[in-house]
């Protein structure tokens, strides 16, 4: 069976893809990481790959003028590398519509929110102060819109009173690295396929996003 390929980005620590790492390491996940790419050269990401001999690629934004310039460069090199799935793994950049068009569906996020809910940052003090009982994490496909294409996975935790900001970060935390081997294991058995419109898992239309407790079994 032909290996899923990979490209990561990552803007900072990359535990997420220390996550996707050892479940390739341990036969998990049938997949190859053609490269590790930053937008912050100092990545401590970058050296959790360079430790499993993983090629990495730093690209300072800060040395473009604009977004868009940024990524032209960023797609130029992705396209190299020809992979068959972009993972963002806390890559804390907006992506513009011309990158994001060019590779969609192919990409795919994690966001720390039970989707629609909290579109963008600070999901979990968010989710505090609306008082939530039930918090989580969603993997969808990247469209333009921001945090807002088809999801495909959520996961869910209590939200208790003594939980802050800090602990839901953690829970969160212990679900994703979960959450993104198992979502990438489908793609590489073709249980899950990306399309234009809503993916499709088992030769079944996702109408709603699937449940991890339903898959817990499968980690």
């Amino acid at each position: 069976m032909k290996k899923l390929s990979l490209v990561v980005l990552i803007s900072g620590s990359g535990s997420n893809l220390q996550a996707i790492i050892d479940a390739i390491e341990s036969a998990k996940l049938q997949a190859e990481i053609k490269a590790v790419i930053s937008n912050r050269p100092e990545a401590y990401g970058l050296s959790r790959a360079q430790q499993h001999n993983i090629p990495t690629i730093g690209i300072d934004h800060q040395q473009f003028t604009s977004r868009e310039q940024f990524d032209l460069r960023l797609q130029q090199e992705i396209d190299a590398l020809q992979p068959d799935i972009i993972v963002l793994a806390g890559y804390m950049r907006i992506l513009t519509t011309g990158f994001i068009d060019h590779f969609f569906p192919r990409i795919l996020n994690i966001h720390p929110s039970l989707l629609p809910k909290y579109q963008g940052l600070h999901t979990h003090q968010r989710a505090l102060e609306n008082h939530d009982r039930i918090h989580g994490v969603s993997i969808h496909i990247v469209t333009a819109e921001l945090d807002s294409g088809p999801v495909i996975l959520q996961g869910q935790f209590d939200v208790t009173a003594q939980d802050d900001s800090d602990s839901l970060q953690q829970k969160a935390h212990a679900l994703e690295h979960k959450m993104y081997p198992l979502v990438l294991s489908w793609l590489s058995q073709q249980r899950l396929l990306l399309t234009s419109g809503q993916p499709i898992f088992d030769d079944e239309t996702i109408q709603q996003p699937l449940s991890l407790d339903n898959f817990l079994e499968d980690i």
